[in-house]
C-alpha cells in the first residue's frame, strides 16, 4: 500500500527518484499514465495488468469506453525502475501533468500519482474542507 506524500525531484532527464518507501512495491516495474485530476498515475505493472483485464470487460460500442481506454492506454508506458530506484517520466506525461522540477509522489492506497508540487498543493487547499464535511455515504458501502 503507498501512503504519504513526498517530495523528490525531477532531474533534467525527466527521471524522478521513487520514495524509499515505495520502490519494494514498485521494483517489478510500474506502468505510468495520465490521472483524471492532471496528474500522473504510477501502477505496480501487476495491478495495472489487472485493472486492464477488468477494463476489457466493458462494452467497446459505448463512445466513452472507447474515449477512455484510448486516453488510459495511448498516453501509458512502462517503466522498470533502475539500480537507485529511479524511473522516467515520458515527455508527454510531463506535458499533460505540467511536471517541472519540482513534483510531489503521494500514496493513493494501490497506486502513487505524480502531481506539480503548486497543483498538489492548490488541490488539497480545495479538498480540504469538503472532506471534513463529509456527512454522506461517498463510496457505497464503505463511506
Amino acid at each position: 500500500m503507498f501512503l504519504g506524500t513526498h517530495a523528490p525531484r525531477l532531474d533534467d532527464k525527466g527521471r524522478l527518484v521513487l520514495p524509499a518507501k515505495f520502490r519494494e512495491g514498485l521494483a517489478g516495474g510500474v506502468v505510468l499514465t495520465k490521472g483524471q485530476d492532471r496528474s500522473v498515475v504510477v501502477w505496480p505493472a501487476a495491478e495495472f495488468a489487472s485493472y486492464a483485464e477488468r477494463l476489457n470487460e466493458a462494452s467497446r460500442s459505448d463512445a466513452r469506453v472507447r474515449a477512455y481506454l484510448r486516453l488510459l492506454f495511448s498516453g501509458a508506458s512502462d517503466e522498470v525502475p533502475d539500480r537507485q530506484g529511479r524511473i522516467s517520466v515520458p515527455q508527454a506525461l510531463r506535458d499533460y501533468a505540467a511536471l517541472d522540477r519540482e513534483v510531489v509522489v503521494v500514496g493513493n492506497g494501490n497506486t502513487c500519482e505524480i502531481w506539480d508540487s503548486t497543483a498538489w498543493t492548490d488541490y488539497v487547499a480545495g479538498q480540504e474542507e469538503g472532506f471534513s464535511d463529509l456527512r454522506e455515504e461517498v463510496i457505497p458501502g464503505v463511506l
